[in-house]
């Protein structure tokens, strides 16, 4: 059955995939991204493309999740245009690699913005109307750091991404009643096909970052990165994230799992999560809420 989804941080990586792999599933699906002049127009016209090939329901659609008015405007036409959300894609993020003392607090408020405070304030704008509804689904994408193996040079990023879960779990128990259902997807430290190194935050503050990369730290950056690629598998595929998410968007209305690994390199995060999860469910059955751990159904 078709469902309308919003999807933030299309214009590449996992967000573009999913955009993709989504719109060939039958849905119709809005693709978000900063600006769509972004890379002189890029993502957008390869959006138009498969559109025009494939006769697909995806639309472009600007949204900044670091600007109110950016979100509540996109929230608005999507509601206009399709008379509300079924789904909701948490996917915006924004990766910085270098010394953790070298960033300036600027900057770490930056990737908090975009990795943790970006989604709640899509939340604020979608959420009313989904309730309303008495029915939804919100997918996050999360990362394995938050709980599996973390190399150094990592910690503003990470530190984001656990905000990220935090929220999510929070905010699963909070809708759960208005039966909107919540899953969070866990992806490995993917390193070849998306742009999350690439495109990563350098630290700001040079004097402080030199006495890392030219003091007792240096080369731990290259053998850090080297040692992620090396975990990976030769057959991990981004596009396997995608995938799960399609399976977990057509799975009927409460019987999607919590939390859902996609780690080829299995960095201990699947095992760490199960045990942290079943304290929480345990947790809500001896305070007399269990019944948060699930959606409400009509």
């Amino acid at each position: 059955m078709e469902k309308t989804i919003l999807i933030t941080g299309a214009s590449s990586g996992f967000g573009a995939m999913m955009a993709r792999t989504l719109a060939r599933a039958g849905h119709r699906v809005y693709a978000s991204m900063r600006d769509l002049k972004a890379h002189d127009g890029k993502p957008v016209a390869e959006i138009e493309a498969l559109v025009a090939a494939e006769n697909l329901k995806l639309l472009p659609i600007e949204l900044n999740v670091t600007s109110d008015h950016s979100t509540e405007t996109a929230i608005a036409r999507i509601t206009e245009e399709a008379g509300g959300l079924d789904v909701l894609i948490h996917n915006a993020g924004h990766m910085g690699f270098g010394p953790t003392e070298a960033f300036t607090p600027e900057q770490l408020s930056r990737l908090y913005d975009v990795n943790v405070v970006g989604a709640h304030r899509i939340n604020r704008a979608a959420l009313p109307s989904m309730r309303n509804r008495g029915k939804g689904l919100v997918v996050w994408i999360g990362s394995s750091s938050t709980r599996g193996g973390t190399p150094p040079f990592l910690a503003a990023y990470f530190a984001a991404k656990a905000g990220m879960d935090a929220l999510a779990q929070s905010y699963a128990l909070e809708l759960a009643r208005f039966g909107i259902e919540t899953t969070i997807v866990v992806p490995g430290a993917f390193t070849k096909g998306t742009n999350h190194f690439a495109h990563a935050m350098q630290p700001a503050d040079g004097v402080r970052a030199d006495a890392y990369w030219n003091g007792p730290y240096a080369g731990v950056d290259k053998t850090a990165l080297e040692g992620l690629a090396s975990l990976e598998p030769a057959d991990a595929d981004p596009e396997s994230v995608a995938r799960a998410v399609v399976e977990i968007v057509a799975m009927p209305h409460g019987k999607r799992p919590f939390r859902v690994h996609v780690d080829p390199s299995e960095d201990g995060a699947e095992i760490v999560n199960g045990v942290a999860d079943r304290v929480r469910a345990q947790l809500l059955e001896r305070i007399g809420l269990r019944d948060l751990l699930h959606p409400a159904t009509k």
